[in-house]
């Protein structure tokens, strides 16, 4: 396999960010793993110094690449700053990408710095798309000419790469469809170790979500769902939707139980203690939180929508509803009502994740890339 490997962080994102967002454990346990394969990763990264205070949570031949020149708490999120690193990087950091066999993307986003780097020092390229950075801009309804630049990036990155991997078949599709890229299917994978049934009390009719609060999200239609109904619900994550949804439980009297952000580690005993998990996207990738749920054993329940409804199979390890609010309230009564289907969703749950969603099967899917296209070169 190849001796280094060079990860370019997405546009922006330092390990401070991963560990303020409560996923680096999970983030970086894939590269400590395939560090046993490596002679060197670098993590190059858009943190000042602050990132070298996570060398703890990285093996001994990973090495944290901060931004030059940002002092220890001086960073700033300054995006036309980011954006000259984002162009400069290749340059400043050539000794390191010269010596690199590998290149690879964590995300579309801040993806060029790495075709750059490719095309001056000639190195294989790994291109990693784990969401799709235009059909989510499509989704947000975001302006025509934001959408069409990031269709231009995916294009010229696609035609660039030597490998692109994505996390679900719907990807794939939108890869094939819209840049004629063979893409290879790597989904999201979770730690069957640490998120695993336990054997610790249910809270009584309780309901678990997790994810950010955006409107993505569609969190507002599971409030509107449990209105009325003898619950309660935890809502574990942050974001821009917070106060809305807070309001919107206060005044309609549903009991939610708000928390921000958990580390990874603590996140399997929280899911374990809740009869139900839902995820109510409007779209997703391959939700994380949603395996997480699953291989801890939880019956779930999930909206039919793009990147869930390739994880649920209806009424078999799960259930898939509609988005809007009287297709969640009538599936969220039909499996709290039934301790038998409850039991079995949850069984065939956990046979899911073990059987294609395991860190051990992203591994050996990861590494026959790395190795295809080391004896191409």
């Amino acid at each position: 396999m190849a001796k280094m490997l060079a990860l370019f962080f997405s546009f922006r994102i330092s390990l401070k960010d991963w560990y303020d967002s409560g996923i680096l454990e999970r983030e970086v346990k894939l590269y400590n793993e395939l560090s046993k394969y490596f002679y060197k990763i670098y993590f190059l990264t858009y943190g000042g110094e602050d990132d070298r205070k996570y060398n703890s949570y990285l093996s001994p031949n990973i090495e944290v690449v901060p931004m030059p020149f940002i002092r220890e708490g001086g960073r700033k999120q300054f995006r036309p700053v980011m954006l000259i690193y984002s162009i400069l990087m290749p340059f400043i950091h050539r000794k390191i990408l010269k010596n690199a066999s590998i290149l690879k993307t964590n995300q579309i986003p801040g993806c060029w710095t790495a075709v750059m780097a490719k095309m001056i020092f000639k190195k294989r390229l790994i291109l990693r798309c784990g969401y799709i950075w235009s059909y989510v801009a499509l989704q947000n309804k975001e302006n025509a000419i934001k959408v069409y630049i990031k269709k231009i990036i995916e294009k010229f990155s696609c035609a660039f790469s030597d490998a692109v991997v994505c996390s679900s078949l719907a990807d794939q599709d939108y890869l094939a469809r819209n840049y004629k890229v063979k893409a290879k299917v790597i989904p999201n994978y979770v730690d069957t170790e640490i998120f695993r049934p336990l054997s610790i009390p249910k809270r009584k009719d309780s309901i678990c979500f997790v994810g950010r609060l955006e409107k993505e999200k569609n969190v507002i239609a599971l409030l509107e769902a449990l209105k009325g109904l003898p619950y309660n619900l935890t809502i574990i994550g942050r974001g821009s939707m917070r106060e809305k949804l807070e309001k919107k439980a206060e005044v309609d009297n549903i009991n939610v139980r708000f928390m921000n952000n958990v580390p990874h580690s603590k996140l399997p005993e929280i899911l374990n203690q809740h009869e139900i998990f839902i995820l109510p996207s409007l779209y997703e990738g391959t939700p994380k939180a949603l395996l997480e749920a699953m291989s801890c054993g939880l019956p779930v329940i999930g909206t039919n929508v793009k990147g869930i409804k390739e994880i649920i199979q209806h009424e078999k390890n799960g259930i898939l509803c509609e988005v809007n609010p009287e297709s969640i309230r009538k599936a969220i009564l039909r499996v709290m009502d039934n301790d038998g289907l409850k039991e079995s969703l949850g069984k065939e749950a956990r046979k899911t994740i073990e059987e294609g969603y395991t860190l051990e099967k992203l591994i050996e899917w990861e590494g026959r890339i790395y190795e295809n296209i080391i004896i191409e070169y």
